[in-house]
């Protein structure tokens, strides 16, 4: 064989090997982003759920206010349901609308910005609609207990008080092991703890990206 033509075999050889590697990226690309998109599915779905929860919050507070509320802490306490469900709504909002607006047809790179700016706000979000727990079951009971034409605090006040008290010493307690967790000597909790708070969709969807772009850089 003339040295010409090997040269062009050679060429012809890796022209089809860049071409069955091309195809295989997008191959790959293709599989492991729909694997990402099906894995937010799940979040998806839970912040659909979060609406009605919502929404009942907001109907328990406008039934109190259909009952014309006459004691001061029950109407105080319709308030903060009120807020807490109009905050639920939002945040499910929020985290829907950013679900929407990953444009998988972007490079990857840029898919995982996107995908960060979503786990931000899933973080975020899930603060506001879950540490007020610590205190909102006793505006709960009020609210529920203005239904009745009751005025908890002045029923029973150290319930009231022992509740909010108790909230406090827990919400307390939660910034303090939060930021106890986040000790450098520390590095496997701290794994733990960021795993737990993103969830299983969004740790998926990343890993499915992290392995198309390990695949464009080799």
């Amino acid at each position: 064989m003339e040295l010409d033509d090997l040269k062009l075999a050679w060429q012809s050889l890796d022209r089809q090997l860049e071409t069955q590697n091309a195809l295989n990226l997008q191959l790959l690309r293709e599989r492991k982003l729909d694997q990402a998109r099906g894995s937010l599915r799940p979040l998806y779905w839970g912040q659909l759920l979060q609406i009605p929860f919502g929404l009942a919050f907001v109907a328990l507070a406008s039934l109190l206010w259909m009952s014309a509320p006459q004691h001061p802490s029950s109407i105080v306490a319709g308030i903060v349901i009120h807020v807490y469900g109009v905050i639920t709504l939002i945040c499910a909002g929020v985290v829907l609308g950013q679900i929407g607006r990953i444009d998988y047809a972007a490079p990857v790179v840029e898919i995982q910005k996107q995908l960060a700016r979503l786990r931000r706000l899933y973080v975020r979000t899930g603060m506001f609609a879950g540490l007020p727990w610590w205190f909102l079951w006793v505006p709960l009971l009020m609210t529920l207990a203005g239904l009745g034409d009751v005025d908890l605090l002045a029923r029973v006040p150290g319930l009231v008080w022992g509740g909010l008290a108790g909230g406090a010493a827990g919400l307390l307690a939660t910034a303090w092991f939060h930021r106890w967790s986040r000790h450098p000597s520390r590095p496997r909790l701290a794994r733990a703890m960021d795993d737990a708070i993103t969830g299983d969709s969004l740790r998926r969807a990343q890993a499915a990206l992290d392995e198309v772009l390990r695949f464009e850089r080799e």
